[in-house]
């Protein structure tokens, strides 16, 4: 089968098998709400963003995508069985915190061919409100003329003061595509960043307005 819109050595087989099993493994764990799919684009270049507050929301996103997506994963997860199995389905390691372009022009690549690549700017995971970002999204966009398709999750991050959730809401918003352009030097590239940053955490924030509403609505 053909590996089309994946990095040198993925199995296309393997990696859309995978793309079933992510869009059910979590079905029994999670009450799960996809709003927007149909704005996903069908071809052509993307670039996903998304914001990150577990491990959980790159394996969703990843599922319930209707094409094949290769997103940057930190290196750490790479190691035996499990880094066989993400290598096998076109996911790309990073290294966090440390300059390393090999992992953006493999990404870049697959851009170029018209694939679609999922980065989470906030870098590390955190709250998901995407208070800050770092530059690797916008440099991706630099020589494609990639669409940007930003996508907010909530309900994956366990409460601080709360147990264990039975069967928690999560939802996942996807908003319209947009383009960005980036502008030459380090100045052009913070300039770029800021507004994917600044889309993305508003997306976060209508996404949470929703939920509010939702849980208001049953009160």
């Amino acid at each position: 089968m053909s590996s089309a819109g994946l990095p040198d050595g993925a199995s296309g087989r393997l990696h859309d098998l995978g793309r079933v099993v992510g869009k059910v493994l979590f079905r029994p764990a999670y009450r799960i709400r996809i709003t927007g799919r149909e704005r996903v684009p069908r071809t052509g270049p993307v670039l996903l963003i998304a914001n990150h507050s577990s491990l959980v929301e790159p394996q969703l996103i990843y599922g319930m995508l209707p094409r094949r997506s290769v997103f940057l994963v930190k290196e750490e997860m790479f190691t035996g069985a499990m880094g066989w199995f993400l290598r096998r389905i076109g996911q790309v390691p990073v290294r966090r915190g440390e300059p390393d372009r090999t992992p953006l022009l493999v990404t870049a690549k697959i851009l170029r061919e018209g694939g679609l690549v999922g980065v989470f700017p906030e870098g590390t995971r955190g709250e998901g409100d995407v208070t800050r970002a770092e530059a690797g999204a916008a440099w991706l966009l630099r020589g494609t003329d990639a669409v940007v398709l930003p996508v907010a999750v909530r309900g994956t991050k366990r409460p601080a003061d709360r147990k264990r959730r039975f069967c928690p809401r999560v939802d996942i918003l996807i908003g319209e595509p947009f383009r960005v352009e980036v502008g030459k030097g380090r100045a052009g590239l913070e300039l770029a960043t800021e507004e994917l940053r600044g889309t993305l955490a508003a997306l976060v924030r209508e996404l949470d307005g929703q939920r509010a509403q939702a849980e208001k609505a049953k009160s």
